[in-house]
């Protein structure tokens, strides 16, 4: 996650959060709610969030109260929590992940929202436009579909014959990175095999699949539910000894980062029995040894 872009929304959120919210005395301790699609402790993105609170000199249990919803990877909670959320009230809510946004703009029209997300916030309705969101919402997107295609070239010039890749991907989660997906595999000749997975239960299945359709390389399209069972992905990959290609997230208008890295592991293309090529290899903005 970009920490400061993502803490200057949250700054001047908590800043404006007396003006939006209803008319009371502000209060001297500020109270954040924050809705989880995982728990606290499985949220990769909650240490860069509180780190970045203390930088803002917000210190929890001093000036600072954060209450906690988080849905345990089950959609089917996530509209009960968000309404949880609301009803204590808080001067302002963070939204940690594009699925959970949708619920939380309709519980509340009122208290400021600061979303991260890497879906698209307009093509989901959530926001008007990137420098004019308009409503309560503010925060950070990385829209991973502008890179979805580009991937899959690189991925098709470190392995020439490639022919076959499956791709992992929750069709729950409204983004445009699959469809970018399929219109840069039709320009490289590339057969994709959807994966659609949409609960834990559902990864066996997926991968049973893939193995069938004798997959040359797995494709993941991020989302907070992936994330979540991403051990389950690298097990999968480990065994059955396909390359894995899976977007990276990104380390008050709604903002998305400019700047993105290729970064190729050599030492596991080597354990793949997979030779880089040197063309690739040269745009890399990171080699791992």
């Amino acid at each position: 996650m970009d920490r400061r872009t993502f803490l200057s929304a949250l700054s001047g959120s908590l800043l404006a959060a007396p003006l939006v919210a209803e008319a009371q005395p502000a209060p001297k301790v500020a109270r954040l709610g924050v809705l989880l699609f995982s728990t606290p402790a499985a949220e990769p993105n909650l240490a860069a969030l509180l780190a970045g609170l203390r930088d803002l000199g917000y210190v929890e249990g001093r000036n600072i109260v954060l209450e906690y919803r988080g849905a345990e990877g089950r959609p089917e909670r996530v509209s009960g929590l968000a309404h949880q959320i609301v009803a204590l009230k808080p001067d302002l809510i963070v939204v940690l992940g594009g699925d959970l946004v949708p619920f939380v703009k309709g519980a509340t029209s009122t208290i400021p929202v600061v979303m991260l997300t890497s879906q698209d916030p307009v093509e989901a309705g959530v926001v008007a436009s990137f420098a004019r969101p308009g409503g309560n919402l503010t925060g950070v997107a990385f829209v991973s579909s502008e890179t979805a295609g580009k991937r899959l070239q690189f991925l098709k010039e470190a392995m020439p014959s490639l022919t076959r890749v499956a791709v992992l991907w929750n069709p729950d989660h409204p983004d445009g990175e699959y469809r970018d997906t399929e219109a840069a595999a039709r320009r490289l000749g590339i057969h994709l095999q959807s994966l659609e997975v949409r609960r834990p239960e559902e990864f066996d299945g997926a991968f049973e699949a893939a193995t069938r359709g004798r997959a040359e390389a797995l494709m993941v399209v991020s989302s907070r539910f992936m994330n979540l069972n991403r051990s389950r992905v690298h097990e999968f990959v480990g065994k059955q000894r396909v390359p894995l290609v899976i977007a990276k997230p990104a380390d008050l208008p709604v903002e998305q980062p400019t700047k993105f890295e290729l970064i190729i592991n050599v030492k596991t293309a080597k354990a793949l029995g997979l030779t880089i090529p040197q063309s690739v290899l040269q745009r890399a903005d990171h080699v791992i040894e």
